[in-house]
């Protein structure tokens, strides 16, 4: 376009993706005047005039107040910071509708009554003060006159729901179903009869320890993952590399209790991992016939929904722990073959 050539308002409409009408409109309301009119009295713009037409016309498309667009083209503002301003805009609205998605979501699936979509908004809409609260009051009642070693419910508290400041759809389910959840009686006694049944005999209450826990979570997961390692590289449990990594697998775990990694020691280690299968195998049959309460639906849906909520992929490719792998390695130490 030629910068000192006038067009007419047809011309700047179609030019600027405006209707006629509308140009009218931005001319009458101060936003984007005509540079000038010809002899007949009709408005002429020129390519600046367009231009800024073309700009309204982007702006308006992202809802932008007309008020700031008046501003941007009289320099009482820059283009910047109306952008700026407008994007925080559009993500306050993106984050309203996600939590309204969940909620639409949650009750099509649960039975839409509007006592249950007042309880859902509140719950989307609670602040970080309120879900902390939340997930708090659960673990204090849930640890109620549970006889635990000291420090395992703070372990099992520690796993909680931490909602990202923009959180996905399915985040946002994720937390409805779980603080529902957590309000619920029932729910709580469950996971309350699901810790007390578990960790009431003798071997789980060591296990439940802190000293035990801490192993298992904190020093001596590296070390099982080094020696998962080597099994997932195809090594033989009697390889160099699978025996080093068991030997301190190994001596980590009874320096738990101060005790010596003889060969008797080894011989029992490696014989307690080659019954785990058959452990596990026993649990799910009785879980599956059991009336009580079972870790899938209790500790363990806790545990799944927070890690929807947080983030944590789930280990769905993840190969089972190869526990007669290790029990092979553990007993090579043994023999020495």
């Amino acid at each position: 376009m030629n910068h000192e050539e006038l067009y007419p308002i047809g011309d700047a409409a179609r030019r600027s993706g405006l209707s006629v009408s509308a140009v009218r409109y931005y001319a009458d309301a101060g936003v984007v005047r005509p540079t000038g009119v010809n002899a007949s009295g009709h408005r002429m713009y020129d390519v600046d005039a367009i231009a800024g037409l073309e700009l309204v016309r982007t702006l308006r498309e992202l809802d932008t107040d007309l008020s700031e667009i008046r501003r941007l083209l009289a320099g009482e503002a820059t283009l910047h910071g109306v952008l700026v301003t407008h994007l925080g805009i559009v993500e306050r609205q993106e984050r309203t509708l996600r939590a309204r998605r969940a909620v639409l979501r949650a009750l099509i699936s649960q039975g839409g009554e509007t006592a249950r979509a007042d309880l859902m908004h509140r719950l989307v809409t609670m602040t970080d003060e309120e879900r902390e609260r939340t997930i708090d009051d659960f673990w204090n009642d849930v640890a109620e006159g549970l006889d635990v070693p000291d420090g395992f419910v703070d372990r099992l508290r520690a796993m909680r729901p931490v909602l990202p400041e923009e959180p996905t759809a399915a985040q946002l389910e994720a937390w409805i179903t779980l603080a529902d959840l957590v309000r619920d009686r029932e729910f709580r006694d469950a996971v309350h009869a699901h810790l007390r049944d578990t960790y009431s005999a003798p071997e789980a209450r060591t296990m439940a320890t802190e000293p035990f826990q801490s192993f298992i979570h904190d020093s001596g997961a590296p070390l099982m993952e080094d020696l998962l390692a080597a099994y997932r590289a195809g090594e033989s449990p009697r390889s160099p590399r699978a025996q080093s990594a068991v030997t301190r697998f190994m001596e980590a775990a009874v320096a738990l209790s101060d005790t010596p990694l003889t060969p008797a020691v080894r011989a029992r280690m490696a014989d307690g991992f080659r019954q785990v299968p058959d452990l596990l195998r026993r649990i799910a049959e009785e879980d599956a016939v059991s009336e009580g309460p079972v870790y899938d639906d209790t500790h363990g849906r806790y545990l799944a929904l927070v890690a929807v909520i947080n983030g944590v992929p789930e280990d769905r490719d993840e190969d089972p722990t190869p526990y007669v792998w290790i029990a092979d390695a553990m007993s090579a130490t043994v023999t020495g073959s």
